[in-house]
């Protein structure tokens, strides 16, 4: 019970983040791919995630008691939060500018595997330019999201050692499940925030934003938590379960078509009243929180339908 409160703890951390869905969105979108991996993927995934450093602690942390079936599961959903703990993670440093937000100049997008020890926060996310009052935008900072969920795809199909596959494969899970926040797709640029918003990370919400919840300050971590926060994979398990189904086509791999999406839900979704432009305090009301959490669980479960229809083809 100790091992498996500690292993709380540290996921618990990654809610304190403005980084993609936190863990229980992560976890969710995972625990819907695995229920649509074949078979033969499902043992592959299995193989590779194991091969993460992580991994027995992981393996250590869950409760007795567990199937052969809900231990895998669980330690697959755990998988997909693993590129947000190494944040946490003093082995790990932050490269490029503004505390690693930024891509460096060069070698940002070189898959080295768990030897890399570089956080690459600028893979999270997807800046596309968006202004609602004129101000001028700047370009989209590559390597980003989106070319690395390429990249890491193409190295997942490969011939290269399980090793670094393992790699290539929690990281994919993860940056799946980011580019369906719309908030990870789009930086909103202002009179007063001419450099973009980060995301949402810089539009300040006066609280609570919603009747439930107390701790979001930001727009952005408003929406990370959109589903919940909760770091126990039992507790994420019966709410992806039952979250509306979505009709997601197996051949459905189009990368930019996802971004687009998300970006698109920013201008619809997001950035509508009460939010304003600018940076705020903004006062969020109920039918705000309402809209976003339905448009939370058909990102959410269309990202992990996603995910699988990536895993299945490049791991068949």
């Amino acid at each position: 019970m100790r091992r498996f409160l500690a292993l709380l703890l540290s996921l618990l951390l990654l809610a304190s983040s403005s980084y993609g869905w936190f863990g229980f969105g992560h976890m969710a979108v995972a625990y819907i791919a695995y229920q649509h991996l074949d078979p033969a993927v499902k043992t592959r995934v299995d193989t590779l995630i194991s091969k993460n450093p992580s991994y027995q602690t992981w393996k250590k942390g869950l409760p007795a008691g567990l199937s052969a079936s809900d231990r895998k599961t669980m330690l697959f959903m755990i998988a997909a939060t693993w590129p947000d703990q190494i944040r946490s993670d003093h082995a790990y440093h932050a490269d490029g500018p503004d505390g690693g937000d930024r891509p460096p100049a060069t070698g940002g997008d070189v898959n080295r595997g768990y030897g890399d020890k570089a956080m690459h926060k600028y893979w999270h996310f997807v800046d596309t330019p968006l202004s609602q009052d004129g101000t001028a935008v700047q370009p989209t900072p590559s390597p980003n999201a989106e070319t690395e969920i390429h990249l890491l795809s193409k190295a997942l199909a490969s011939t290269e050692n399980d090793k670094l596959k393992s790699y290539d494969l929690v990281w994919l899970m993860h940056l799946v499940g980011d580019v369906h926040q719309p908030l990870h797709s789009v930086a909103r640029f202002s009179a007063d925030l001419p450099n973009g918003d980060n995301g949402g990370n810089s539009v300040n919400l006066n609280p609570p934003p919603c009747q439930d919840d107390t701790s979001a300050k930001e727009l952005h971590a408003l929406w990370d938590g959109a589903l919940g926060d909760s770091s126990d994979p039992k507790a994420v398990i019966p709410v992806a379960s039952a979250l509306p189904p979505q009709t997601v086509d197996a051949g459905d791999l189009d990368v930019h078509g996802w971004v687009n999406e998300s970006y698109q839900l920013a201008q619809t979704k997001v950035y509508v009243s009460p939010i304003g432009a600018g940076k705020g305090p903004f006062t969020v009301d109920q039918a705000y929180c309402d809209q976003m959490r339905a448009v939370a669980a058909q990102r959410v479960v269309q990202a992990g339908m996603r995910l699988a229809n990536i895993l299945n083809a490049d791991l068949k």
